[in-house]
């Protein structure tokens, strides 16, 4: 979308009528001064009737910038009761243009690894999953905030809550995410359903990765944590065979095949699974193929 038309929170397509970037060159360096010197709730009053012009005139770039000064000011003056209410106020206000809730998200979003105060970080998490609740255009924010909400949980000993907060997120439906991380989602998804003993949804969570994806580059330590949680599944169902598979996944990749005891391992573990499966022609097929590996020839215990 070209930067004189913007997309208004109702869905609506607007463009630019008013160009106020030359006002906003002039006002936020005031604004900021004022901050600075212990006015920061002039400051902000400041640009808000500001923002209530650039808003109205859709003028989508100065908004931006306005909605990041504000929120800007408040964390540099550590008052993180104006940032909380102000982050809430201006996600709220009337036809508020969705690129400059975005900007001020993604720009919020990088104060909560810096915030060191338990109850300070979870209070601002909860803001910003409350104002990102249900948009489209903050669902990679949304989702990054719910993991660090999740790991904060796991952390503080309430994994049961930290794998239903996980849950909530359905990263598989978003557009917007790159493959990878959906992936990382999902892995970290089923490792939470592991550590509550959940395997039925653990399972069902894992059919969301379609395993082709490790065929690519740059997925190697993704394809051994998936198959490394899928081996716990099975265990716990006492699926051998399915076991004896991932196995031979996890031998299968470049990383572990350049190491000679982490292919010995992974190649006994092989050999090992395969045996403990109920014979039939599955398994038949599988022991005559894992038997023509050369490899077996340097643990020839397991040959």
């Amino acid at each position: 979308m070209s930067d004189d038309r913007s997309e208004r929170s109702d869905g609506k397509i607007v463009k630019m009528e008013i160009d106020y970037s030359s006002t906003v060159d002039q006002r936020l360096p005031e604004c900021e001064k004022m901050a600075k010197e212990g006015r920061l709730q002039e400051a902000v009053e400041g640009l808000l009737s500001l923002e209530k012009q650039t808003r109205t005139a859709s003028d989508m770039v100065s908004t931006s910038r306005i909605l990041v000064a504000i929120v800007q000011m408040c964390y540099e003056a550590k008052d993180w009761d104006s940032l909380n209410e102000n982050i809430m106020l201006l996600s709220k206000r009337r036809s508020q243009l969705k690129q400059a809730v975005a900007k001020m998200v993604q720009e919020c979003y990088k104060y909560v690894d810096a915030v060191t105060d338990l109850p300070t970080k979870l209070r601002l998490i909860d803001t910003l999953r409350t104002v990102t609740a249900g948009k489209i255009y903050v669902e990679i924010e949304r989702a990054r905030l719910t993991k660090t909400l999740a790991n904060i949980k796991e952390q503080s000993g309430e994994v049961k809550e930290a794998a239903s907060i996980l849950q909530e997120l359905q990263v598989e439906t978003y557009g917007s995410m790159e493959k990878k991380e959906k992936v990382e989602f999902i892995l970290e998804q089923m490792r939470l359903c592991i550590a509550v003993k959940d395997y039925i949804r653990t399972q069902i969570i894992s059919k969301k990765i379609n395993t082709k994806f490790f065929q690519e580059e740059g997925t190697e330590e993704s394809k051994l944590k998936y198959y490394n949680l899928m081996i716990q599944v099975d265990q716990h169902e006492g699926s051998y065979l399915s076991i004896c598979k991932h196995y031979r996944a996890i031998y299968d990749t470049p990383c572990i095949l350049e190491d000679s005891s982490k292919w010995q391992q992974a190649l006994k573990s092989v050999v090992l699974y395969v045996v403990l499966s109920p014979y039939d022609n599955e398994q038949s097929d599988l022991v005559h193929r894992i038997s023509t590996d050369k490899k077996l020839e340097e643990i020839p215990k397991y040959k």
